[in-house]
């Protein structure tokens, strides 16, 4: 296999839940973006594939069947790259999203005093991680955002305050 769009393979999550209780949906729903999956249709979501994210897709459809919905897994490819491309884009772009909060939320603690910057340092690095695990397709906004809270360290902090 040499890795092409239309031989990349996915994990998808098809999935239908009761309307009422919404609990199960709703936590369904927050585990699923914390997965960072890619919507392709209501209830139908996918992730590359690999043997953590069909582990992870296995559990949730679990979860979904023993709250009285139905899920099934499925491991398949796209009929045309452009799919895949848009699915990828749509992924990026949340990722995008995620690390432009973590930059800015690192611009507005970089003058604080270092109290302040290094525990915004040890939450912001610990959210880089969450958002990392589910990044797949790394947007240019995942390095400006690691170099931001780099940034905050003493260390860094320090050789950039001296003349």
């Amino acid at each position: 296999m040499n890795g092409s769009a239309a031989e990349r393979q996915w994990v998808l999550l098809s999935y239908r839940l009761p309307r009422e209780p919404s609990t199960p949906r709703i936590t369904v729903w927050r585990k699923l973006k914390r997965l960072g999956v890619g919507q392709i249709s209501d209830g139908l979501v996918a992730l590359p594939a690999d043997a953590r994210t069909q582990e992870q897709l296995e559990w949730i459809a679990e979860e979904v069947t023993d709250s009285g919905g139905t899920a099934t897994v499925w491991i398949a490819h796209p009929a045309t790259a452009g799919h895949e491309d848009q699915l990828a884009k749509d992924m990026a772009r949340a990722r995008a999203a995620e690390y432009q909060q973590v930059l800015a939320q690192a611009e507005a603690v970089r003058d604080a005093d270092d109290v302040e910057r290094r525990r915004a340092l040890t939450k912001l690095r610990a959210e880089l991680r969450r958002i990392q695990r589910r990044d797949f397709f790394p947007p240019p906004a995942r390095h400006a955002a690691e170099r931001a809270v780099e940034a905050l360290h003493p260390a860094n902090t320090t050789e950039e305050s001296t003349p």
